[in-house]
């Protein structure tokens, strides 16, 4: 059997081998290769573990606060909560009783607008919003004086009057009236009564002859 020779005996310490035209350099010329890669592997995850650092605070830190929603129809607007001065003067029975039916079935809200608390009878009176849209049941009917100024809302008749300030709407097909006033600086009267006739329609009977122009 043929002996085998190691190699290493022609190799010294540092990695030199001797060969016929004399010692080579060797495996020292890929460990500087190596380092080398080593070294620009390190200077370019250096940066790039920084950038994502950053990244990461940014993304944890606080952003600016968003803007405050502008209100809305259905959302509560700021408002006073201060008693709204209304009068309350005595109804007879039959007309405290529906009153009191109505006010017990009115919303919390009205289009956004927050309850605020009356002055006087609150088992006649309610108020919203500031400024103040008022409900106010009780009394006669008025007699309008021209159909232009009638109303069907909701399967309720009311006669709008326009005031300086306001736009009062009343009730022309019920028992007992009911009046809306609705300041002008919330737009439009007719949207505002538009919830509040399905409250009268469910607790205030209809009464007395429908008025003309009353066809809802």
């Amino acid at each position: 059997m043929d002996e085998i020779t190691s190699s290493s005996d022609n190799t010294d310490s540092s990695g030199r081998t001797d060969g016929a035209d004399g010692p080579t350099q060797g495996p020292p010329r890929r460990d500087r290769a190596n380092r080398r890669a080593a070294l620009v592997a390190t200077l370019i995850a250096v940066p790039v573990t920084v950038a994502v650092a950053g990244f990461t605070l940014a993304k944890l830190a606080p952003g600016t606060p968003a803007a405050e929603p502008a209100p809305s129809a259905t959302s509560a607007r700021p408002q006073s909560t201060a008693p709204v001065e209304m009068a309350a003067p005595k109804l007879p029975d039959r007309p405290e009783i529906v009153c009191r039916a109505l006010t017990s079935q009115l919303p919390s809200t009205v289009r956004g607008l927050g309850q605020r608390p009356v002055t006087a009878g609150p088992e006649q009176n309610a108020a919203y919003g500031d400024p103040a849209l008022t409900v106010a049941c009780g009394g006669d009917e008025p007699a309008p004086g021209s159909t232009d100024d009638v109303w069907v809302v909701n399967k309720v008749c009311w006669y709008a009057v326009e005031g300086p300030d306001a736009t009062v709407l009343t009730t022309l097909d019920r028992e007992t009236a009911v009046r809306v006033t609705v300041p002008h600086a919330l737009g439009s009267a007719l949207q505002w009564v538009s919830p509040i006739s399905d409250v009268v329609v469910a607790s205030v009977p209809s009464g007395g002859a429908v008025p003309a122009g009353c066809t809802g």
